[in-house]
């Protein structure tokens, strides 16, 4: 059983996309995509929750994990799998 993962995430993002595909890679086939692009005030609920205003935000679970590169770093330290297993 993997964990919810909720994205942050606009149209045109590659990081974005890059994200996704990490996770495809782990598994993971379910994606709760938030769309700031179409909603500012998602947007502004994502820069208050997180402290942060760059796409994307990545939670699993109720951990929130970061943008791309966290989620790279987090993966490359063996952390990213025992999370998505909710652990």
């Amino acid at each position: 059983m993997t964990a919810n993962v909720t994205m942050y995430t606009t149209a045109v993002c590659p990081y974005c996309v890059r994200a996704e595909r990490l996770l495809e890679a782990k598994g993971v086939t379910q994606i709760d995509k938030i769309r700031v692009d179409l909603d500012p005030a998602q947007r502004q609920l994502m820069m208050e929750k997180t402290g942060r205003r760059t796409v994307p935000q990545i939670y699993i679970g109720d951990t929130h994990v970061g943008g791309f590169d966290d989620l790279h770093a987090l993966d490359q330290a063996g952390g990213l799998t025992p999370l998505l297993n909710g652990q």
